[in-house]
């Protein structure tokens, strides 16, 4: 026996809810056959909205009886939901993942060949510039969480607001080899107080606070891998200062 599930989203001219179409995505792939009913126009969302008492759509119903929306929907299925707040190394997971592979193209590229220093100092050059990107997206909550350990950002907040142009610039510098006299002590400078900061901050203060490496408003946590991102700007910065002679 076929199972059937009616389904009411809103899809409009101007919108389509995003929420409806997962909703009948999840429906079909749990092998349901979907009534799929769109709701045209605000009017027609209102009215539906007030028949059945709800303040939301999409809005699923299975075998007579309302399920709800697109949570309660995963929630009647026995999906776990991520929980937005939970700590998670996923975004600088990522990063690293597809900058070193990124890496790794650039290297076999120029070279034919991958060549492990090469590929190690364009690893690191391109990581800074792509994390570089994610903080000024948003300065201003990039900077709200840089503030709360970085030990220079606390004292002068402008930092905050220069720091992603400075990564940026450095690694920029570092991939096309040019203005390392510049970059190169630059890099080496943000990267040793952001070490001291994160040294600080975790590892003898205890806090538990979130990373601002990947922009303001992330799950990342503070520690290791901030520490080695610093760590990484630090060896680059030596590298790149001792190629000038």
């Amino acid at each position: 026996m076929s199972k059937t599930a009616t389904l009411y989203r809103m899809h409009t001219d101007q919108h389509i809810c995003p929420f409806g179409l997962k909703s009948l995505d999840l429906l079909k792939r749990k092998g349901y056959k979907v009534d799929d009913n769109l709701l045209k126009t605000r009017d027609e969302t209102d009215k539906f909205k007030d028949k059945y008492d709800v303040k939301t759509t999409p809005q699923t119903f299975i075998d007579d009886k309302r399920i709800g929306g697109y949570d309660d929907l995963q929630d009647f299925f026995g999906i776990k939901r991520p929980d937005k707040d939970k700590k998670t190394y996923t975004p600088i997971i990522a990063v690293f993942a597809v900058t070193l592979l990124l890496a790794l193209s650039v290297n076999w590229l120029l070279s034919k060949s991958i060549e492990p220093l090469t590929s190690l100092a364009l690893f690191v050059a391109i990581s800074m510039s792509v994390l570089a990107i994610l903080k000024l997206r948003d300065l201003n909550s990039f900077s709200n969480q840089f503030i709360t350990y970085d030990l220079l950002g606390m004292r002068w907040v402008r930092y905050a607001y220069i720091y992603p142009f400075i990564e940026a610039l450095a690694g920029i510098s570092m991939v096309a080899k040019v203005g390392l006299i510049v970059f190169a002590p630059l890099s080496f400078a943000i990267g040793l107080i952001g070490a001291v900061s994160v040294i600080k901050a975790v590892y003898i203060d205890k806090r538990d606070l979130k990373c601002a490496c990947v922009g303001g408003n992330s799950n990342v946590p503070l520690g290791l891998v901030s520490l080695t991102e610093n760590l990484m700007m630090i060896f680059m910065g030596v590298w790149m200062t001792l190629s000038l002679f």
